[in-house]
């Protein structure tokens, strides 16, 4: 295979959630690889400082902030995308959100609708929005980081779990309806995972009771997440959509 099939030169590439962990991995690597890459989260200070180490190994990166449980916000970022860029051809939602731990019984409206608003919501219409610009260009490629949380709901995050199971229900939904537009939708699947969004969950359980579940016995690095978002959105997955790539060390074996 000639390793140039990964190559996105001349992409323009949006990630949610890239100021920090997954979406800040997924962002460095599609821009090692030649994409041009949009970084999108709600706090633009954050954006910069992973936009500015990008330029500086050489990559192409600009900051646009928006919060993606909000529409008016993004209305208000395709519009900028359109006008800074004309076009899109990859869209990798991130973006996500947990602010309640405990059962199901327990959690509030508020806990509730924000968890749904930007983990389900937000990929919602971010792919609506997406899927119409990819759409006039002739092609594209969304991929959703949904989580395993999606296949077997953990304790604890009930809601979240919903969500993760709804976004791997809209990611074939979605690529069976956009396949005729040669638009690829596809998902990733991530285990535990080391950042600043699972901290709280290690610190409750202990990391060591937290990854025994896990054939690896380890969480992993947001950098291991990266790999197949490349592939999905490159050409060497020209004939994959649809699917779940499942990146976990093991926990669902």
């Amino acid at each position: 295979m000639n390793r140039d099939i990964f190559k996105l030169d001349n992409k323009i590439a949006l990630i949610t959630g890239a100021s920090r962990g997954i979406g800040e991995a997924i962002a460095k690597t599609l821009a090692e690889n030649g994409a041009q890459v949009i970084l999108t989260s709600r706090k633009i200070d954050a954006l910069h400082e992973v936009e500015q180490e990008i330029i500086k190994n050489g990559g192409k990166a600009t900051s646009i902030a928006c919060h993606t449980g909000d529409m008016k916000q993004i209305a208000g970022l395709f519009e900028e995308v359109k006008k800074g860029f004309g076009h899109l051809d990859i869209l990798v939602n991130n973006a996500a959100t947990n602010p309640f731990f405990g059962d199901v019984l327990s959690i509030d409206e508020g806990a509730w609708m924000k968890t749904v608003e930007v983990n389900f919501k937000g990929y919602f219409f971010m792919s609506q929005y997406a899927a119409r610009m990819m759409k006039e260009k002739g092609g594209g490629a969304i991929v959703n980081i949904a989580s395993v949380n999606g296949v077997r709901p953990a304790p604890g995050q009930g809601v979240y779990s919903m969500t993760k199971a709804a976004v791997i229900s809209m990611t074939k939904s979605f690529a069976k309806e956009l396949a005729e537009f040669n638009i690829r939708v596809n998902a990733v699947l991530p285990g535990l995972t080391d950042t600043k969004f699972a901290a709280v969950l290690m610190e409750r359980r202990g990391a060591a009771k937290t990854t025994t579940g896990n054939t690896m016995k380890r969480a992993a690095q947001p950098e291991e997440m990266a790999g197949a978002v490349l592939y999905l959105v490159s050409d060497a997955a020209t004939y994959t959509t649809g699917t779940c790539i499942t990146v976990d060390g093991g926990s669902l074996a």
